[in-house]
């Protein structure tokens, strides 16, 4: 079960990036999927999830209306798009994976970080002029 996160950059205050987590070794409609992001001395913290099969998605509120969460079946791919890029939002972010949960919703599950079984390589987002 592989995990690969690829998308990072450097980017004016204002751009866009998009974020690709490919999976290999299961599929992806199987699982949550959750994109993390940490920062120096900053806790990880839960961007954007997307649950398995019906597709529900959170974000968290510091992106909320600028980033949203895709999942590609054919492709085995989800995708992080975000726009109107912060200063604050630089950090290293993660693609994660989970099994689906009977108890905690969408937006319980991408708060619970260490919940999750499987995580991508990180790569560097750095919004800067």
């Amino acid at each position: 079960v592989q995990l690969q996160a690829s998308g990072g950059g450097l980017v004016q205050p204002g751009g866009s990036l998009r974020l690709s987590c490919a999976a290999s070794g299961f599929t992806l409609d199987d699982y949550v999927i959750g994109w993390f992001r940490q920062a120096p001395g900053k806790e990880r913290e839960g961007v954007s999830c997307i649950s398995s099969n019906d597709g529900r998605t959170y974000q968290g509120d510091s992106v909320k209306g600028r980033f949203t969460i895709s999942r590609d079946n054919a492709k085995n791919t989800v995708y992080l798009q975000m726009n109107s890029l912060k200063p604050e939002d630089t950090a290293v972010y993660y693609c994660a994976a989970r099994v689906p949960s009977t108890f905690w919703d969408i937006r319980r599950l991408c708060k619970e970080t260490s919940s999750y079984a499987y995580y991508g390589q990180g790569t560097l987002v750095t919004v800067s002029s």
